[in-house]
């Protein structure tokens, strides 16, 4: 039995930094992870995604440019280039954390999964083979979430896709049935739309996104649906059948039932904690009935000393929430100071094309809290940058404190609607009020701009 100052359970966004500031600390660390340092991110979440989406928007852009006067013929897609690219980005970016992480002293790299034996004592199953028992005087679990997949009539007959394994796809699919509109789904489905698959999107609801604003889901579904991809909604799959080399997927919408047949299925239904295989109980860590591992708002489970990070805990899923968590340990119990989650801005961005940018509360949430606010809304067709570049798809919105006029929320759907809506919560971040983003002097012409003409909206 080897003993540590410090155990960190996952080399996601939050456990790799956190295990080498741990040890560059003094700290005799252990870092246990069972698949590749960087966690989803790196490896077949932000990164590779994101990396893909880049050559979607290009076939796009393609096409789209004939309406701005240069045609340069029809987009021939080389799917085996588009996945090496992005195999070499994830290797890179691995690459270079496996060399920061072996570098790093006083820390230790461990292949394998883990377990927790005891209430401070971790099994690890080795990767290469056999068993090691580790204790430890602090544990931090960074172990993240894998994909959902629902219970459906005949699913385990089909080879269906998740997040992880639609990455590895060889081929582009001929028609790709998607189950599930959140941001998964939809940025899957619109990327390989854009590569030619004819795509339908399945969701339960009577509305896909149905956490953001009707108005902006609204939006959306113009967008995607402009793009000839097609999306049932108040649908679900019930069964699946293998027919030849397609799948028979049966759907029922409202009582009746059809059939859609399709050559690949994503299930993006929604993503579980990775919290089972680690045996929490028995190290007197507390989980909700859905598996997440409860926390309180230093991040410390109900066991002394064990500490649980990113999307594990529950709570939103960004990766840039799962580094923020390593910034509030690392203040905590390396700096000795105070820091906590409570009340902490949850900035996002789903990349769909265009871009979807949120911070804060949406009108739904203010309306639901019987807030006193106002809204302004625009769509991009008055946004002279838009005009300008020939792309006036979206809207922008925001949120305001009828009192005080400070900015609750907004959601920019727009190009670069991530870097847009950055501005926004800089604002609130700095207590700034709508008015003083209306009298800003903003560079023309600019989407930053569009702020201006945006907040004019609440002075008529």
């Amino acid at each position: 039995m080897k003993h540590y100052d410090a155990i960190v359970i996952g080399a996601g966004q939050a456990g790799t930094p956190l295990a080498k500031k741990l040890a560059g600390a003094g700290l005799k660390t252990a870092l246990i992870e069972k698949r590749w340092l960087g966690g989803t991110c790196v490896n077949d979440g932000c990164s590779p995604t994101k990396t893909m989406i880049a050559s979607a928007k290009a076939a796009w852009s393609v096409e789209h440019n004939k309406s701005l006067g240069v045609d340069s013929g029809s987009a021939k897609i080389d799917f085996e280039k588009i996945i090496a690219r992005k195999n070499k980005i994830v290797q890179t970016m691995r690459s270079n954390l496996e060399k920061g992480v072996s570098e790093t002293e006083n820390l230790e790299w461990i292949e394998g999964e883990a377990t927790f034996s005891g209430e401070k004592e971790i099994t690890v199953t080795l990767k290469d083979g056999g068993s090691s028992t580790l204790t430890a005087d602090q544990i931090f679990i960074n172990t993240g979430e894998k994909p959902m997949i629902p219970k459906i009539n005949g699913i385990d007959s089909i080879d269906y896709l998740t997040s992880t394994t639609i990455m590895e796809l060889a081929e582009i699919p001929e028609h790709l049935l998607v189950l599930g509109s959140g941001y998964i789904g939809l940025e899957f489905g619109q990327m390989f739309s854009r590569f030619g698959s004819k795509v339908t999107i399945i969701e339960p609801s009577e509305r896909i996104l149905k956490h953001e604003d009707e108005d902006i889901a609204a939006e959306i579904t113009k967008v995607l649906e402009l793009e000839n991809m097609e999306i049932r909604t108040q649908a679900k799959v019930v069964a699946f059948e293998k027919q030849g080399n397609n799948i028979v997927a049966t759907i029922e919408n409202e009582g009746a039932k059809s059939t859609v047949e399709c050559s690949h299925v994503l299930v993006a239904a929604g993503r579980k904690p990775q919290s089972e295989a680690l045996n929490p109980k028995i190290a007197g860590i507390e989980v909700d009935e859905k598996g997440y591992i409860k926390v309180n708002d230093k991040l410390e489970t109900t066991a002394s000393g064990i500490f649980a990070l990113g999307d594990v805990k529950g709570g939103p899923a960004f990766t840039h929430i799962s580094y923020d968590d390593y910034r509030i340990i690392t203040t905590n119990v390396i700096d000795k100071k105070e820091a906590s989650i409570k009340d902490r801005m949850v900035p996002y961005c789903m990349f769909i094309d265009p871009q979807l940018g949120r911070i804060g509360i949406t009108e739904q949430e203010a309306k639901k809290k019987g807030l006193d606010y106002k809204v302004a809304s625009m769509k991009n067709e008055s946004v002279a940058r838009a005009i300008e570049t020939g792309d006036e798809r979206g809207m922008m919105k925001a949120i305001v404190d009828a009192k005080t006029g400070k900015i609750l929320g907004a959601a920019v759907l727009a190009e670069q609607g991530g870097e847009v809506v950055t501005i926004l919560q800089v604002a609130m971040m700095g207590g700034l009020s709508y008015e003083e983003l209306l009298n800003g002097t903003f560079a023309h012409p600019t989407y930053a701009e569009s702020l201006n003409n945006l907040f004019m909206k609440l002075e008529k």
